[in-house]
């Protein structure tokens, strides 16, 4: 009887595992395809349920009851469905156990995934693909990494993926999404900029929570040389520390922000005493200022902010109306 006991826990454990690979191979087939638009929607959900189904495996594996259930007693009473389905843990759930075996920065790569897709279930999305796929590669390095070590190396997904291919070129001129994403839904701008706030330096530069590459270009050194698109060197080798000085020197800090309030002061600390909110307000309804793709400044949430670019705007026109705001030219 025991033995029949046995061989039904490790189908059932199998089983997860079978659907779990699954579940992940198709978030990255279909984040990998050019014909499909609906990537990351798609990517989430799927390695949701691709980590979901990993650790009720491994839960499974050390006899954790990974279903909800109320003690009554001695008698564990299971919470159902209406259906008469048992109810098991979701992903959060199986992240707070104490046994469980993700380390903290990759848990902190789901956590944040989880709360991304509350956020897109109730909007439709455009553009996260791209401005979040460091997440998205961590997310499946974290998993792959993890089937591996909890099981077996059989179960790797690594080996069922080729580098994908693409037509456009990294461009310099993506630098920009680094840095404001006007065409980013605002609850996701804000939900990734809070979220980001709580962790630390170390949690939030952990290749754990997202992966990040910095690309140079390379030419073979020597015809015959075998060429590889993407050439990784140790973090620690004199080209990597000669490449991340060189990184250092161009990178782009993200551009200040400043609220009306503050620019009526900057103004009034600059003589323009008299000048105040109403005609600010009149200056950039004037203006047509918060036009996309005049680079005043940026909605984010329900709050517009300007950027120097607009300070400065107002700076002149000040100064061109220095006897009306209160100051000798």
């Amino acid at each position: 009887m025991a033995k029949k006991r046995s061989r039904r826990i490790g189908s059932v454990r199998l089983e997860l595992l079978k659907k779990s690979r699954e579940a992940a191979l198709a978030a990255v087939q279909i984040f990998n395809n050019p014909n499909i638009t609906f990537k990351a929607e798609s990517y989430i959900v799927l390695m949701t349920i691709a980590w979901t189904y990993l650790l009720h495996a491994y839960y499974r594996s050390l006899h954790i009851e990974y279903r909800y259930f109320r003690q009554h007693g001695t008698r564990r009473v299971f919470d159902k469905t209406k259906y008469g389905a048992y109810r098991h843990w979701e992903l959060e759930r199986c992240l707070n156990n104490t046994q469980s075996p993700i380390d903290k920065d990759s848990a902190n790569n789901l956590r944040f995934l989880i709360g991304l897709r509350h956020e897109i279930e109730h909007q439709m999305t455009t553009r996260i693909d791209d401005l979040l796929s460091a997440r998205f590669q961590a997310c499946c390095l974290n998993f792959n990494y993890y089937i591996k070590r909890l099981f077996d190396d059989d179960y790797g997904i690594d080996k069922h993926l080729a580098f994908s291919l693409q037509f456009s070129t990294i461009a310099s001129e993506q630098k920009d999404m680094l840095t404001d994403h006007p065409e980013l839904p605002a609850h996701i701008q804000t939900y990734v900029r809070d979220f980001d706030h709580i962790l630390s330096d170390d949690e939030y530069a952990s290749q754990n929570y997202a992966y990040r590459i910095l690309f140079v270009p390379k030419t073979a050194n020597r015809r015959g040389q075998a060429d590889r698109v993407i050439e990784f060197i140790r973090s620690d080798s004199p080209l990597a520390d000669k490449a991340n000085k060189e990184y250092a020197t161009i990178k782009e800090t993200e551009r200040a922000k400043y609220l009306p309030t503050q620019i009526v002061e900057m103004m009034r600390s600059e003589g323009f005493v008299e000048f105040n909110m109403h005609h600010h307000t009149k200056l950039w309804q004037l203006e047509n200022a918060k036009v996309q793709g005049k680079g005043y400044g940026v909605q984010v949430a329900k709050q517009w902010y300007w950027y120097g670019k607009w300070v400065e705007q107002v700076r002149n026109h000040c100064r061109e109306n220095a006897a009306k705001y209160g100051r000798d030219v």
